[in-house]
């Protein structure tokens, strides 16, 4: 059985950190509360009672309203139909090419799609959709900005392994060290970079967020902007080489 640790990162947005030590990984999902409350990340399906457990320690789980993630990958939505059944009013946020491809066949339904910059409310918050495709990783890719906080949604940009505190302003560093080692292993060149990537991380930049909330390891609180700008050139030089 696997314990979720619970952290505020910001107010009333919730880290729920599930650490896998076969892994040496931590699986973040993101629990914001609000009055249509929104779980970004479903986590993998043997996670879910877990993380079902910690959700439940902040709120009814069956009042959930939104199921966000990035992309179609196990960690991101692997629980999304368990969620689903226990709170049937749900709606995933996805993308055109995330729900046709793969959400509506994997829920039974056909789900509303959120375009490029489409913004929706949950009561006092307001979020804006952002696709970037490949970015991460994925076709289907895209990535959630609550603008009332400044709180980014990264999925996987910023990973690193580990077992870590909740929050860390040197984000960037680790980031780059966990890129490098990651190249010399059997998961190597987890992102595409290819002509668009880093105009999608500049537009993530000029967002200017105050809190990147990371799936694998660490948020980190404070100059968002200058983290992202610290990425590309990490990417850029790893990657695009």
């Amino acid at each position: 059985m696997f314990t979720t640790r619970i952290d505020e990162i910001s107010t009333d947005v919730f880290r729920l950190s599930t650490y896998v030590p076969d892994y040496d990984l931590e699986f973040n999902q993101f629990l914001v509360r609000d009055e249509q409350p929104l779980l970004y990340h479903t986590g993998m399906a043997f996670l879910f009672p877990a993380v079902r457990e910690a959700v439940a320690k902040l709120i009814d789980p069956a009042g959930l309203r939104w199921l966000g993630f990035s992309h179609f990958e196990q960690d991101e939505c692997g629980s999304l139909n368990q969620w689903l059944a226990l709170a049937p009013q749900a709606q995933p946020v996805c993308n055109r090419v995330s729900a046709f491809v793969n959400v509506n066949d994997l829920t039974g339904r056909e789900n509303p799609v959120f375009e490029h910059g489409q913004v929706f409310t949950t009561g006092q918050r307001r979020f804006r959709f952002l696709s970037t495709p490949h970015v991460p990783h994925g076709w289907d890719a895209s990535l959630l900005f609550e603008e009332t906080q400044g709180v980014l949604f990264c999925s996987d940009l910023f990973s690193h392994s580990g077992e870590r505190a909740a929050l860390t302003d040197d984000i960037a560093a680790r980031a780059h060290e966990a890129l490098l080692e990651e190249q010399q292993g059997p998961f190597r060149d987890v992102m595409a970079y290819n002509a668009q990537t880093d105009a999608i991380l500049a537009a993530l930049e000029s967002l200017r967020p105050s809190v990147l909330a990371v799936m694998h390891g660490s948020s980190h609180a404070g100059d968002g902007a200058a983290a992202i700008r610290s990425l590309r050139s990490s990417l850029r030089s790893v990657l695009a080489a």
